[in-house]
């Protein structure tokens, strides 16, 4: 027994009743949460919520990976603190001014709590580090607040995603009242027919009108302005609903004019979710270079915090602008339209012509603000309100108000905004096929995989007259189409993801 390097008793010398009550009620949380998750899981499953589905999954792979972390922290913990450093090592970089003599001795202040802390791991350490006259690189009391912090952040992120998702879905449900009067009229045979053979000035619609014939007319910048503006209080309106429906339905779905483009929106919603919700390699290293820059005086974590709220007011007038670019095209190149009036979706509109470039940045948006909550609380609870790592409450206030704000605005507006806006790139989305067409359509192209390898194999072997008819059936005239070609790309891609898994399962 080590009773003077220790503040209590080891594993030995502890009654046995307090070690099976400490472990059961550990494992009876652990099981309460992974039974949790696994009903959930199989609650989705029962109403067909595949993508929500996947993202539990993506969410359970976090609190695996935060295991793993805990893991290796724990088990690594006593090899780091016996890595010793000079003195003079530990003086820089510091998150807080050292204090001083007469600081230090004041057990009431909160550089005294440090003392006590650094005091009781330093113990540990006695033995080794101090006969040497270095200091350990990372106390054990340091690496387990370490611990609790990586541990906070995830479960706010996830939270965050989760409350933007369902905040940003009750808002984008709103719009089915709008889904549903279009099939009301589309059923009216009589007034389909006056809608077509009618003509209308262009400048008479309603979209035109909200995004052409306004401020930003004749000027670049103020049509960049009311974009902005826009994105606060009237992101999508009616008219801009049905205008962008129609152009989808058009450019993709031509045959099929009663096409449900609200479910198709909530589908493609769903399958984005599952990625927004993980927690990247390139989140950590932000992570990681934040904690670097978080020096004393420096104020980081204050300067920091308007990173995500310029990146969600400029990808919240950029999805804007792009609804005013797409009236623009229509407005230049007709005076008068007959029937309804259609825009051309592309990915021209979008940065760098990559509609994935705006969920990216959604993505890093809500990491960012959840990491900046997350470090509030733990800042907060670990040290108090008064620590120096805290800072002063002139910079404490605008991170809460910003980050409150930004949490509101992606739910209510930059998430719906999105939701509809990025349905106008030039491809369509694998969620335009319910799930039931998607796995037939998987299978359907693996048998055709299957039945290509073997008609190579018999080429090989010498008969391969048959192949050569094969191939060039399969490149027929429906590959030729647009149509064809974005779901030659789906059936590749669906179907490399069903070989991986399947290889996983093996």
């Amino acid at each position: 027994m080590s009773g003077g390097e220790t503040e209590g008793e080891t594993l030995e010398y502890t009654p046995t009743w307090i070690v099976a009550a400490v472990c059961t009620v550990i494992v009876a949380i652990s099981l309460a949460l992974e039974r949790l998750l696994h009903y959930g899981g199989k609650y989705l499953k029962k109403k067909n919520q595949k993508p929500l589905f996947e993202a539990l999954q993506k969410i359970k792979e976090e609190l695996m990976l935060l295991g793993f972390i805990s893991l290796l922290l724990t088990v690594f913990q006593n090899v780091i603190s016996k890595i010793c450093v000079a003195h003079q090592v530990m003086e820089h970089l510091l998150p807080c001014k050292l204090p001083s003599e007469e600081e230090a001795a004041k057990p009431t202040s909160h550089f005294g709590r440090r003392k006590l802390f650094a005091e009781e791991s330093f113990e540990m350490q006695i033995g080794y580090c101090a006969k040497k006259h270095k200091v350990p690189l990372l106390s054990v009391e340091a690496l387990h607040h370490l611990h609790i912090f990586i541990f906070v952040l995830a479960i706010v992120h996830v939270t965050f995603c989760v409350l933007t998702v369902v905040f940003g879905g009750m808002k984008i449900r709103q719009w089915k009242s709008w889904e549903d009067s279009i099939a009301k009229e589309n059923y009216d045979s009589e007034q389909v027919l006056k809608k077509k053979k009618k003509v209308t000035h262009v400048n008479q619609h309603a979209f035109i009108k909200a995004h052409f014939l306004g401020m930003g007319k004749n000027s670049a910048f103020l049509g960049w302005v009311d974009s902005f503006v826009k994105q606060f209080y009237a992101s999508v309106t009616k008219s801009d609903y049905v205008t962008l429906r129609l152009g989808f339905i058009t450019t993709h779905c031509r045959g099929n004019p009663k096409f449900n483009f609200h479910k198709y929106m909530i589908r493609a919603l769903e399958d984005d979710f599952k990625k927004v919700v993980g927690i990247s390699w390139y989140l950590w290293i932000f992570v990681v270079i934040f904690l670097l820059m978080n020096i004393n005086g420096w104020h980081t974590y204050f300067w920091i915090a308007f990173a995500p709220f310029v990146l969600l007011l400029a990808v919240g007038t950029k999805l804007e602008h792009i609804i005013t670019q797409l009236a623009h095209e229509v407005a230049e190149k007709h005076i008068a339209i007959e029937g309804d009036l259609v825009v051309q979706p592309s990915d021209d509109h979008f940065w760098f012509g990559k509609p994935k470039i705006v969920l990216f940045l959604i993505h890093f948006i809500l990491f960012q603000n959840a990491f900046e909550i997350a470090f509030f609380f733990w800042i907060w609870l670990q040290y108090g309100f008064d620590s120096c790592i805290m800072g002063q409450v002139r910079y404490i206030v605008p991170r809460l108000i910003i980050g409150v704000f930004i949490q509101v605005l992606c739910s209510y507006s930059t998430l719906p905004l999105y939701a509809i806006v990025a349905q106008m790139g030039t491809n369509f989305k694998a969620a335009i096929f319910n799930e039931h067409v998607q796995v037939g359509l998987v299978g359907w192209a693996q048998k055709v995989k299957k039945k290509k390898s073997l008609e190579a194999a018999n080429d090989a072997s010498g008969s391969g007259s048959g192949s050569g008819q094969g191939q060039a059936s399969s490149h027929g005239g429906g590959l030729a189409s647009n149509m064809g070609i974005q779901l030659g790309k789906f059936i590749n891609k669906a179907t490399k993801q069903e070989e991986t898994k399947q290889e996983e399962t093996k």
